[in-house]
């Protein structure tokens, strides 16, 4: 019987798998690039931040092994979680541009010292039954908790704090008492390749995969069919997971080779499917089980699967590993998506050629049955690339493509609906309402689930491009009411031109009807009695001195098409002399509700018929000589 230290099951090496995975997919990968889009850094400062994380990566990596000031494998570990939890939460901070370059800097060192540590030595937390089932395990619910929905849609800084934590709950883990050691005899040791061999494998399994993700990423349509919506998202989460426990019995029955061969058929038909928009949806198949087969290879082989027979051995196997084909071959992949935009079937095959042709002779040693299975998989994947029909789209994305994506990437859907509630007050202060049908067609369907700001579905029908622009830059200035936080560092990029030319195009059929419906509304008799002068001050300061007063006008009166003139003062140029009050007041209401079509005026569609009425009481008493339209 063994002692009560040594019977652990050795979940707390599939604990520490998982929170490393979760770690790099989640916060690396996402939201620190989120997070440093909201800093302003763009272009080729976004580039030189990132690449202070992969030259942090790559060096602690190769320098893990050779680290004589922590020789314990538990307090490495630790210093490396806690280097990861740190950097996760300083990234929170408003941080400068060196400061950013230190943290992405800490980020990829606390990367490289706690994957080379932890597989290095990953027999200690595994223990000596099902080790290999155990990482396929803690890979399998790495990639299922990075596509759960509430998870992967969460804003970046509960998805950075969920990370940070973890790192840090990773760390009481290794305090805990460790599983029995594993044996080198309690593995069977397969053919082994030579390392060699297997360092330039990996570097062409993780070039295409973060080749491919680089362009799904970055075009809507086919991020649409791939990471948006629920059912994708736990498509997704169970495909990896199935995935990794295959590839765990896989490398067991099969060995490693095998495993690496399926993950570049996976992977290479993913990026040959990428290449239409229609065949998408097969591509989100493939792509998962492709990255999660050779997850757990990349995680099992240095510890579990290499001939090498001590851990200084191991762990500079495992730092050459992490940091050529690790971060170089992702950065070569994101370059290649980067530049190319998709994937050329002529490096797929010069990969395949590399992964797959050594391991022909031990193919020729399959049973039959093996080889048949294989050869009908391969069929069905060469059929399912040829005969589902092309997409007639072009793979350049337009502008209005470009703004929905960064609408969506964003988070604008947390904020704002894009759709109108038929035969409800929505329509009076939004839009006209779209049917279903035509709810559906939209890839993805961008509804919304909550309200906090206007509905967007008919904006560009209410608000100018100018207006869009200089609501983008400074929310609180141009809506006196705006809890919306600045994005004018989209304005750096491009992005946020392209993301005001989308939300001017969303405008439908019924706009003229609307018009009319606006030119019957009136005030209620209620609204016109409780009018109150100081209330109408109060909201006019809040909601209009921007452009209506001489010290507002300033910072935007090159964008406007029509200068507005200073209501503080007077006259307004759109009312007639021989109005009477009561017409006068009517009509003032109807601007400051729906502003004016065809300039950069904006209504206040959301404000209560009180509130505009005490607007235009204000107005139409403190206009002195109404002139004449010009």
């Amino acid at each position: 019987m063994l002692p009560g230290r040594a019977r652990q099951s050795g979940w707390q090496g599939a604990s520490l798998v998982a929170i490393t995975y979760i770690y790099f997919l989640i916060f690396a990968q996402f939201a620190f690039l989120k997070r440093l889009a909201s800093l302003g850094w763009a272009d080729d400062h976004l580039k030189a931040v990132m690449a202070a994380m992969a030259i942090g990566g790559m060096l602690f990596s190769l320098l893990t092994a050779r680290l004589n000031l922590w020789p314990s494998p538990n307090l490495r570990l630790r210093a490396g979680l806690l280097a990861s939890g740190a950097a996760a939460l300083l990234s929170l901070l408003q941080l400068g541009l060196v400061a950013s370059f230190g943290v992405s800097f800490l980020i990829g060192a606390g990367l490289g010292l706690l994957t080379v540590t932890l597989v290095t030595h990953l027999r200690q937390w595994t223990g000596g039954r099902h080790a290999l089932l155990l990482v396929g395990l803690g890979t399998g619910i790495g990639y299922f908790v990075c596509n759960l929905p509430p998870f992967f849609t969460a804003p970046p800084e509960v998805q950075t704090s969920v990370a940070g934590l973890l790192c840090f709950a990773g760390i009481g883990i290794t305090l805990l008492p460790a599983p029995a050691k594993l044996e080198a005899a309690q593995i069977a040791q397969l053919r082994a390749p030579s390392f060699l061999r297997v360092l330039v494998c990996f570097a062409a399994l993780v070039w295409l995969d973060s080749a491919a993700f680089f362009i799904i990423q970055g075009n809507p349509a086919l991020k649409a069919g791939t990471w948006q919506g629920e059912v994708h998202l736990w498509a997704n989460g169970l495909l990896h997971l199935l995935a990794a426990l295959a590839s765990a019995w896989l490398l067991r029955r099969r060995g490693l080779i095998f495993v690496l061969s399926a993950a570049f058929l996976m992977l290479g038909i993913a990026c040959l499917l990428l290449l239409h928009p229609s065949r998408v949806l097969f591509a989100s198949i493939f792509y998962p089980i492709g990255v999660s087969l050779y997850s757990v290879a990349l995680v099992a082989y240095p510890s579990l699967l290499s001939p090498a027979s001590s851990a200084g051995q191991r762990g500079r196997q495992a730092g050459w590993i992490y940091a050529t084909a690790g971060w170089g071959g992702s950065a070569m992949g994101i370059g290649m998506g980067q530049n190319l935009g998709h994937v050329p079937p002529a490096f797929v095959i010069a990969a395949g050629a590399v992964v797959l042709i050594p391991g022909l002779f031990t193919a020729l040693r399959w049973r039959a049955r093996e080889l048949a299975l294989t050869a009908l998989v391969a069929l069905a994947s060469f059929c399912l690339y040829r005969l589902v029909p092309s997409a007639n789209t072009s793979a350049q994305q337009s502008q209005l493509e470009r703004g929905r994506q960064v609408y969506i990437s964003e988070g604008c859907i947390h904020c704002h609906s894009q759709y109108v509630r038929p035969n409800t007050a929505d329509v009076l202060m939004w839009g006209p309402a779209e049917t279903i049908q035509d709810v559906r067609l939209q890839k993805p369907p961008l509804i919304g689930n909550r309200r906090q700001g206007p509905d967007l579905s008919q904006v560009g029908a209410r608000r100018s491009s100018f207006w869009l622009k200089a609501h983008f830059i400074d929310p609180a200035e141009v809506s006196g009411a705006s809890i919306m936080p600045s994005f004018d560092f989209l304005f750096r990029d491009g992005r946020g031109d392209d993301l005001v030319a989308y939300l001017a195009s969303l405008h439908g059929a019924g706009t003229l009807k609307r018009q009319e419906e606006e030119a019957h509304w009136h005030p209620t008799a209620a609204a016109l009695a409780q009018a109150s002068f100081d209330d109408g001050e109060r909201l006019f300061r809040r909601y209009c001195a921007t452009c209506h007063s001489a010290g507002g006008r300033t910072r935007w009166q090159a964008g406007f098409k029509r200068f507005p003139p200073d209501l503080t003062v007077g006259p307004f140029l759109h009312l007639q002399p021989s109005e009477s009050n009561a017409e006068r007041m009517d009509r003032l209401a109807q601007i400051a509700k729906f502003g004016i079509p065809a300039t950069d005026m904006p209504g206040h569609e959301y404000l209560s018929d009180k509130d505009i009425a005490s607007i235009s009481l204000w107005l139409s008493q403190n206009i002195r000589q109404p002139i004449h339209n010009q």
